[in-house]
C-alpha cells in the first residue's frame, strides 16, 4: 500500500482574486516591457485582447494597481492611464500600515540601526559634498542647547533623527537608504506617539551632539573606519537611553 499522506496544518495564504491576480500579471508585464514612470499604457480593449480577461476584470485590476500607487488614470485630452514611480513618502506609509499592530519596541528598531547605519556611515565618508555636510551641522544646531520645556525636548528628538534621515538619502544603495529612513520615521513615531521625550533627558542631549560632532568630523575627513565606530557607539549608547525612556514611560502609564 502507499504509504499514507499527512495534511499540512500551516496556515495557506489567502487565494487571490482574480482581479488581484490578473493586476500582478500586469504589474509585472509592466516591469519586464521595460514601462517608465510616465508612460502610457495601452488602451483597455488592448489590455483585455493581452491578457483576455472580461472589461470588468480589466478595470478592476486597474483599480487594485491605482489603489498601490503604480498607475494614474487621467480623462480629457491626451488622458489615459499611465505609470507612476511610487514615492517613498507612500512606500513608507504601505509599509508602516503592516507594522501598525505589531507593537514593535526601541529594542526592535535599533537591532536594526546598529548593523546596517554604521555601515551607511562608512560608505558616506569622504563622499558627501560641503551643502550636505553644512545640513547636517545646521540640524545639529538645532539643538545647541538642552531642552528646557518638553516641547523643546520633543523638537530636539525629530530633529537628531531628521539628522540620520538626511544621511540616508545620500546612500547610493537605494534598498539601505530606505530601510533607514524607514526605521528613523518609524523611531520618531514611536517617540511622539509614546512620549518618550517626557521628562527631558541631558545625558542624551549631550551624548547625542558629541557623536554627531565627531561623525561630521569623520565623514568630512573620509575616515570610514571612524566614522563606522562611531555611528556604532553612537546607536549602542542611543539604544541604551531610549530604552530606559520606554521603560520609564511604561512606569508611568502603570502608575496611572
Amino acid at each position: 500500500m502507499p504509504p499514507a499522506t499527512t495534511r499540512s496544518t500551516e496556515p495557506q495564504p489567502p487565494r487571490l482574486s482574480r482581479p488581484a491576480r490578473v493586476a500582478e500579471a500586469i504589474k509585472d508585464w509592466i516591469v519586464q516591457a521595460h514601462f517608465s514612470a510616465g508612460d502610457r499604457l495601452p488602451s483597455e480593449p488592448e489590455l483585455i485582447a493581452r491578457f483576455g480577461m472580461a472589461k470588468s476584470t480589466i478595470r478592476e485590476a486597474m483599480r487594485i494597481l491605482e489603489a498601490q500607487g503604480l498607475v494614474k488614470s487621467r480623462t480629457g485630452p491626451g488622458g489615459g492611464t499611465f505609470v507612476l514611480e511610487v514615492s517613498k513618502e507612500r512606500a513608507r506609509a504601505l509599509l508602516g500600515n503592516y507594522f501598525y499592530f505589531k507593537d514593535l519596541t526601541i529594542r526592535d528598531i535599533y537591532k536594526l540601526r546598529r548593523v546596517l547605519e554604521p555601515e551607511l556611515a562608512a560608505s558616506l565618508a569622504g563622499d558627501l559634498s560641503e551643502e550636505v555636510l553644512g545640513q547636517l551641522e545646521a540640524i545639529i544646531g538645532e539643538c545647541d542647547a538642552p531642552a528646557e520645556t518638553l516641547e523643546e525636548e520633543r523638537a530636539q528628538h525629530i530633529a537628531s533623527l531628521k539628522f540620520h534621515a538626511l544621511l540616508a538619502e545620500q546612500s547610493d544603495n537605494a534598498l539601505l537608504g530606505f530601510l533607514i529612513d524607514f526605521m528613523v520615521n518609524m523611531l520618531s513615531g514611536l517617540t511622539v506617539y509614546r512620549k518618550l521625550y517626557e521628562p527631558p533627558n541631558e545625558e542624551l542631549w549631550r551624548r547625542g551632539a558629541a557623536f554627531h560632532f565627531d561623525l561630521i568630523d569623520a565623514l568630512r575627513a573620509g575616515d570610514a573606519d571612524t566614522a563606522r565606530l562611531v555611528m556604532r557607539d553612537h546607536m549602542e549608547t542611543a539604544q541604551k537611553l531610549m530604552e530606559a525612556l520606554e521603560v520609564e514611560m511604561q512606569r508611568r502609564f502603570i502608575s496611572e
